[in-house]
């Protein structure tokens, strides 16, 4: 038997975690590590108490708005957003932490990954931002995508 890396691990909780989401666009998946230890998950969706857009219907799509623009017109959070939400709901710091995405984070998670002191993103899948990108090398972060295993990830056929 072969031990599953850590980059590897990780990501198949991200993956696991974004099967909960309500978005009828796209299923993400957050997790926030420091030291090998879970802190938060989070994954994209309505805010509590509020409807879904499983149920009540996308604005995005009613309005045409396509992928990576105008994220505001969106009644969800997305699954970085909801990850560092719950830290600190619960008090916990995620300075120093590592995050592992389904996505590729946007640009506006990108500047609250930063400002929350995250230092290293892993992702699975790749989204087209360049501002994202900009922001990343700028703030010296650390930015690598992971290769799943085939039967694991959103990017397996």
């Amino acid at each position: 038997m072969t031990r599953k890396s850590k980059d590897i691990y990780f990501s198949e909780i991200a993956d696991l975690v974004s099967s909960r989401s309500t978005c009828v666009r796209n299923q993400v998946g957050a997790v926030i590590v420091k030291d090998s230890k879970i802190l938060s998950t989070g994954y994209n969706g309505a805010p509590k108490k509020l409807p879904h857009c499983e149920d009540v219907g996308c604005i995005r799509d009613e309005l045409g708005i396509k992928p990576g623009e105008r994220h505001e017109l969106c009644r969800g959070l997305h699954a970085e957003q909801n990850a560092i939400i719950q830290a600190a709901f619960h008090g916990v710091s995620v300075n120093g932490a590592k995050i592992y995405c389904t996505t590729r984070p946007c640009s506006i998670c990108t500047k609250m990954l930063i400002n929350a002191g995250i230092y290293e993103i892993t992702y699975i899948e790749e989204y087209e931002d360049e501002l994202a990108s900009q922001l990343v090398i700028e703030a010296g972060l650390n930015l690598r995508r992971v290769e799943m295993p085939r039967k694991y990830g959103k990017n397996s056929s």
